[in-house]
């Protein structure tokens, strides 16, 4: 009897060396490739081929443009209004209760001061001092008016009340405590505001709280 014909094997023993060979000319490729892929890396100069931030001043004013006006702090009051008008010997008086929203932050567009260290990933400002930026009557109710036997309330006389309480509510903006919380409220918004990409924020205030507004 005779075996296989001798052309079956020796083609089946040929195509086995070509195959192996055919790997380690793939794998030899790869490495010579990834070797190539590191020396680049490491032959490129600093910063190309790499994330990086960097935060410019632009950013950050633009940043801060953008809130324009920072309401850090509101707080509702009560104040009482004691209204009173002679006439000629004749006198007419209201007692009114209001009840108004102070709104105090700090107005961006006073220029705060900007550095920004980038190496050290680091951002200072220093922001003005907050003011009172908004007076809000909610409500005014009226518990006593009497007016004079010939000096009657009339419309003016409700103007006069209304800015009578507009002016006491301002004076109540004055206190320092609402100002001081309202600067210690920014600083803190800004700080969630700006910090991004590892910088660190430090922001403080410059002067003192400012005059409160005046409508």
């Amino acid at each position: 009897m005779t075996g296989p014909p001798p052309d079956v094997r020796s083609s089946s023993d040929s195509r086995r060396p070509l195959i192996g060979t055919g790997s380690a000319i793939l794998a030899a490729g790869l490495l010579v490739l990834m070797g190539l892929g590191y020396c680049g890396t490491r032959l490129l100069p600093r910063g190309i081929g790499r994330h990086e931030t960097r935060v410019t001043h632009d950013v950050v004013i633009q940043q801060m443009q953008a809130v324009a006006k920072l309401v850090s702090t509101e707080a509702t009051v009560r104040d009482v209004v004691v209204y009173e008008n002679t006439w000629y010997g004749s006198t007419k008086r209201s007692l009114v209760v209001v009840t108004g929203r102070l709104m105090a932050g700090i107005d961006l567009g006073d220029r705060p001061d900007v550095a920004i260290d980038n190496d050290a990933h680091r951002i200072t400002i220093r922001i003005p001092p907050a003011k009172l930026l908004g007076v809000e009557i909610a409500d005014m109710r009226t518990y006593d008016e009497r007016g004079g036997l010939w000096n009657p309330f009339t419309p003016a006389d409700r103007d006069a009340i209304q800015r009578q309480a507009r002016a006491q509510l301002n004076a109540a903006g004055r206190e320092v405590s609402l100002l001081r919380h309202a600067s210690e409220s920014a600083a803190e918004m800004l700080r969630m505001l700006l910090a991004r990409d590892g910088y660190t924020v430090i922001v403080s205030v410059r002067g003192t709280p400012s005059e409160p507004f005046v409508d």
